[in-house]
């Protein structure tokens, strides 16, 4: 019984092999576009009921080839005086942090709640959304640009 030929293999790298670059700070912060979809405004009796409950859809869009962690945390309340005398303050109700993740040029829609106790203009742009690249070793997620204010006006009826 005759064995096999016996074939060296030889293992040869290019010498320019391409590292993968690392994404720049502001690709990072560009990761997940983010937008919110509401009624412009909503008609509440607030004699029949004290607390006007309005749903908001926040659309989040993994802009990348990559899959992505995302962070969103609805506790962020603005801290300036001034924000908060144009737009009254709001609650968002139910869970206040999610961790998900979307895969490349995934679109994901999260149905939340806005809780209003007066009549006014308020902002509802105040979700912050992190993410970071799940291959990636970091600590912290990169906060991701943050769209126009979003307004809408809550009325008595």
């Amino acid at each position: 019984q005759e064995l096999p030929e016996t074939v060296l293999l030889k293992f040869s790298r290019p010498e320019n092999t391409p590292v993968p670059p690392r994404p720049t700070p502001e690709q990072l912060s560009n990761l997940i576009k983010t937008s919110l979809h509401y009624p412009e405004s909503f008609n509440h009796s607030f004699h029949q009921k004290s607390l006007c409950l309005v749903p908001v859809t926040l659309l989040l869009s993994n802009c990348s080839q990559a899959v992505v962690d995302v962070m969103i945390d609805l506790r962020h309340k603005p801290t300036s005086t001034e924000a908060l005398e144009i737009h009254g303050s709001f609650t968002w109700l139910g869970q206040t942090q999610y961790k998900l993740q979307l895969k490349g040029q995934e679109v994901y829609s999260l149905q939340l709640k806005a809780c209003f106790v007066h009549t006014g203009v308020y902002n509802l742009g105040t979700p912050r959304v992190f993410a970071k690249l799940v291959d990636q070793v970091t600590l912290f997620e990169t906060s991701q640009q943050n769209s126009m204010p979003a307004l809408i006006i809550i009325n008595n009826i």
